[in-house]
């Protein structure tokens, strides 16, 4: 009788188990991921956390934003995210941080990860988040607008974007600068998505474009999931390792 109970109880679970939906066995996982680069730069940056997201298995598209204006950028990046097969992570980082605010709007993106980056509320703009840096912070060595465009002072650019990624690099990264429109800078965020999806906040604490206080800040009025790492504005150069756990943390989360 025992014996039959035990078979019984036994038939009972594995029936069970067959028609558990395979989502409640297993975590969420979105497979598709967009990274969206900043200003003064251009989608190269991003090669260290493609590598390593695109050995763990996901689907990665890098967005060559113009950096020519908001409305420009937020275009090429809806059409990468059009691409996709499936639910997207989107990925910002700096100005790129501002783009997918605004493009993460997108029904296909199931959340949105900021690396150092802006995240502007409704109405704001790069320009108008650094119009009252806090006290003390370093002033980024932009130089004076040319036809309508914006650099970095190339001698100080590894000191203030890249100081702690190999000096070679920096120095290329200084040298092959992307012009950064100043319509890029004024364009303002009309309907955030952090609003209606989950966020991510990567915090640089090394920052010496955004001050990390700013970037605690906007991802504490988000609700980002955060995590810090000690690292320059370029850490997604410099610890792609880090930048990677984040995503892959967004996509697998329920």
């Amino acid at each position: 009788m025992a014996n039959t109970l035990i078979a019984a109880a036994t038939t009972l679970a594995l029936a069970a188990t067959a028609l558990t939906p395979a989502a409640a066995q297993q975590p969420a996982s979105v497979k598709n991921v967009v990274l969206v680069h900043g200003g003064f730069v251009d989608g190269s940056g991003w090669q260290g956390v493609h590598n390593i997201l695109k050995k763990d298995g996901y689907n990665v598209t890098i967005v060559q934003n113009p950096t020519t204006s908001l409305a420009d950028d937020v275009a090429v990046t809806r059409r990468a995210i059009a691409e996709q097969d499936g639910p997207v992570i989107l990925v910002g980082h700096s100005y790129g941080g501002v783009v997918v605010s605004e493009a993460g709007a997108d029904e296909k993106v199931k959340a949105v990860v900021y690396i150092a980056a802006f995240a502007p509320d409704k109405g704001e703009s790069v320009s108008s988040l650094i119009a009252n840096p806090p006290a003390g912070a370093p002033v980024p060595p932009i130089l004076p607008p040319v036809d309508g465009f914006l650099f970095l002072d190339k001698d100080r650019f590894a000191a203030s974007f890249a100081a702690d990624v190999n000096a070679d690099v920096a120095s290329f990264m200084a040298d092959s600068q992307v012009p950064w429109g100043v319509e890029a800078l004024t364009g303002a965020v009309t309907d955030p998505a952090w609003k209606s999806k989950p966020s991510y906040y990567l915090v640089a604490t090394e920052d010496r474009m955004i001050p990390p206080a700013a970037q605690r800040m906007m991802a504490g009025r988000a609700g980002s999931i955060v995590t810090e790492t000690a690292g320059s504005h370029a850490v997604y150069v410099s610890k792609p390792e880090a930048v990677a756990a984040l995503i892959e943390q967004a996509a697998t989360s329920k």
